[in-house]
Formats: C-alpha cells, structure tokens, sequence
C-alpha cells in the first residue's frame, strides 16, 4: 500500500448518496448565523454530525445483529478571544440551533478574559461535498444476506481442524456524515466504514489458544475478502500457539511485523506529541521539537488522507482538510498532532487531528493513520538478518507515558530466529517494555513492505475514535517480559 497527500488521495463528488446536498439545502442558514454570531464574537464556527450502521455478532449456536444506536445533532464553537467556548444540542431545527447559538454567545460575551488574544484563523476558501469511494455498497445488501455470507465465511473458519472448537466473527458498517461550516468553510463528507475481525480458538484436549485476523477500512464490501491463504494461517498460528512457551525476560534483538510496529508509532510518538498534551505539560516530547529521539532509518507519519484507510476523512472536526504530518523524519522529532485550540495558544501550524468522538464530546489532538513509513530493505532481508533473536507477531494492547516516554506494547506471540530463520520454536506471550528513545535509536533495518490495521483508541480511556496504525518490518534491540 502505498500512501498520497490529500490533493492526490481523495476526489471530490457530490453523490446522492452521501447527503451532502441534503445537507446543504437542510443546514444552509448556518452561513447566516455563522455571520451574526460574529457581529458579537471574533470567531464563530459550526459542526453537523449524524451517525448510523449495522453490527453482527456470530459464534456457535448464536447469531445477533444490531442497528447502531443513530445520533445526529450539532455542535457550535466560538472564540471570544481569550477562550473558546462550546454548546451541542440534539435539537437540528434552525429555531432549535439559532437558541443554542444565542445561549452560546451570551455565555462567551460574559466569561472574563485572561489578558491574551487568541487568534484563530478561519483557513483558506474552502466549498465542496466529499465521500467515501464505494466498490460493493454495504446497504446493496439486506440484514438476512449480510449474515448469511458472513456466516458462511465463519463456518468456513470452523471447519478448518478438527482442533478448532469455536470461530466467532464481528461485522460492522456505518455511515457518518457530517457538515463544517465557519466564514471561510462550507464543506460536507460522508465516511463509509467497514470491518471484519475473526478468531479462531483452538484446544489439543488439555489447553486452549486463539488467534484472530482482521478487514476494515474507509469504503465498501470490496475490502472484507478474507482468502483461503488468511484462513490457513490463522488455523496454523492458532495451533502453533498450543506449544507456545513462556519467554525467558530480558534484552532481545527483534524484528516486528506490521502490526506491532504500528502500535509502536502509535504508543511511542502518536499519545507523546498530542500538542493538547503540551498544553499541560504531560508530553515530554514538547521539549524535543528539533532534536534526535530515533535513528536515521526512522520516519513516523501520521496521515488521514490515506484512500481506504480505516482512519482516513476528509476534514477534521473543526474545518481542517486532512493532510500528511510527518511527526520524526530521519530520526529528528518534527511536530506534534494539534487541534484548534491548541494550535491557537502555541503559535504552531495545524495538523488535521482536532476529533470528537461525538458532537456531544470536546475536540482533542488525536491520531488518525499513524505508522512508520517503509524503508530499503525487503520483508525477507529484514527476517534473514535476524541471527539470534525473536520475530514479534500480532499486536494485542498498548501503553504509553507521554511524560516519562516509557513504553508497554503487547505481542500475541513471537517466532524464534536463528542464523535467519525459524527454528519453530513459539513463544507466548510478549511484552515490550522500555524507554522510547532507546528502542528508537536501535532500529537498524526498515523494511520496504507496508501495511495498516484498523482498530480503535481511546484517550484516558474515554474518548473513543477509530483509527490505523501500522508500517513495515523493522528491527530493533529491545527488552522483554
């Protein structure tokens, strides 16, 4: 997979479909009260958002399958120059939001200020409709047809070893539209998500293991093709797991795959350079801006604009097209991820990443796609070059200290490497623990292979957004538990 900028990436349309001009013609007096409410303050903003889907949930002897709650309401934002100041409402009628707006204004006219100017800029012209490119339309099919395929696919998993003892499969699809509007912006999308995720469990009488295997992205039916091939190496690495051993802590020379390094960047330079963090003095990476935190072969990005990304959209929630950030290039920490408000007291360019996990939810600094980007090497040179130590598969949770730089990511499992290849020797679980700049600073091969994961993150384990993360191979020195 490779990856574009924004004006490459993504097309703009005006689909039926995606409602953009049923949102124009429903919320076109946004302009107008935008206007007004800037007779009064020197900034003014508004956000429409509406969410809806399907999920599916099948195992043995049960199938469920649930609508998405559906939500839809507006949030307002204005600035009154020293603060900015918010009021969401589930009430979309224009009488109901010209109320709130009023509320809003009042509420932000009487807040004392605290003496400084807080300057926000509106962004360039911006005017269009955009929307997800679709191959297979998750609503060309009925609810019944929906879980009679995916069924099928689970059964298939079932079947594969009469050592498999239970496959479950999760479906969703959803569709989130939303609507920007400020002095400068009248902008709508329409997001399409899709995700597949199937485990498999698997027991040889005396003990049980699992493994699992994931589809999502930004689009249609199209991305959930689950191969034969995918369903045969499940099968395989859930049962290699049934002779996995504990493994012995302590420092390792390690290669990982594609998704424990995307839980790296994630963990590593995606929570640590949340410039709202800056604003609290709980990112130390704030006092690195300019300065070598990895090696040269390390570049970390993060980037919504990816097509069919599962992080990927067009706009942020607060106007900003989404865009290309390179955090660290060639091991020099670049930038952080800013909001609008952030942004606005640290005098530093925006990034496309202020998301709410809901209109009824405030804006913070959050990744999207975030991942290392692909190296010289092949996948194989980076294996072979693996004399004596452990090949980490399989992400499985991820902790981060933005202020003290530690690090905790999870791996399923881990092959052993000697002399560049596999002895067959399986261990599980692994935890890679350590101090960020040092497991940096070790990565001597990036491979040229490139892939992303679609999953969720949360903020203070509350704030929940969907997101990617990923990369290529790499290799690196770090310590295990």
């Amino acid at each position: 997979m490779t990856t574009q900028s924004h004006s490459s990436a993504l097309t703009s349309s005006r689909p039926k479909e995606c409602g953009g001009g049923e949102l124009r013609d429903r919320f076109g007096f946004l302009r107008d009260l935008v206007a007004e409410m800037e007779r009064r303050v020197p900034y003014a903003a508004a956000l429409v958002s509406s969410t809806d889907g399907v999920n599916l949930s099948l195992r043995d002897g049960e199938q469920s399958a649930s609508r998405r709650d559906p939500r839809s309401g507006i949030v307002l934002t204005v600035s009154n120059g020293s603060f900015l100041e918010e009021e969401a409402t589930g009430d979309v009628s224009e009488h109901g939001v010209r109320q709130a707006a009023e509320r809003l204004v009042e509420r932000a006219a009487t807040r004392g200020g605290r003496g400084g100017t807080l300057a926000i800029d509106p962004g360039e012209p911006l005017d269009t409709d955009f929307t997800t490119p679709v191959g297979v339309d998750p609503t060309s099919l009925s609810l019944a047809d929906k879980l009679t395929r995916h069924e099928a696919l689970r059964q298939k998993a079932r079947g594969l070893d009469q050592r498999v003892i239970q496959a479950t499969l999760s479906y969703s699809d959803s569709v989130e539209s939303k609507l920007f509007v400020n002095r400068a912006r009248f902008v709508t999308e329409s997001l399409r998500r899709v995700r597949v995720f199937i485990s498999l469990f698997v027991s040889d009488g005396s003990q049980r293991r699992y493994d699992w295997l994931s589809h999502g992205g930004t689009g249609g039916l199209e991305l959930l093709d689950v191969t034969d091939v995918e369903l045969e190496q499940l099968k395989d690495n859930a049962i290699a797991l049934l002779s996995a051993k504990p493994v012995e802590p302590g420092t390792y020379d390690v290669v990982t795959d594609n998704g424990v390094t995307g839980v790296l960047a994630h963990e590593a330079f995606g929570h640590g350079v949340e410039t709202d963090m800056f604003l609290k003095d709980r990112a130390r990476g704030a006092h690195f801006i300019g300065e070598r935190v990895g090696s040269d072969l390390v570049t970390i990005v993060d980037d919504p604009s990816i097509p069919g990304a599962y992080g990927s959209y067009f706009i942020d929630d607060e106007g900003q097209p989404a865009s290309r950030t390179e955090i660290i290039r060639n091991g020099i920490l670049q930038r952080g991820l800013s909001d609008l408000y952030s942004s606005a007291l640290l005098g530093i360019p925006r990034s496309a990443n202020g998301r709410r996990e809901s209109f009824e939810r405030k804006a913070y600094a959050r990744m999207s796609n975030t991942f290392f980007a692909a190296g010289e090497s092949s996948r194989q040179q980076v294996l072979e070059s693996l004399d004596d130590g452990l090949y980490l598969c399989h992400a499985s949770s991820g902790m981060e200290d933005p202020k003290g730089w530690g690090i905790q990511v999870s791996a399923h499992y881990a092959r052993e490497y000697k002399g560049g290849k596999p002895t067959g020797v399986v261990v599980a679980p692994v935890a890679i623990t350590g101090y960020v700049p040092d497991l940096l600073r070790d990565v001597s091969m990036v491979g040229n292979d490139f892939e992303l994961h679609s999953g969720g993150c949360g903020k203070g384990w509350k704030e929940y957004v969907v997101v990617s993360d990923g990369g290529p191979h790499l290799r690196t020195r770090v310590r295990l538990g």
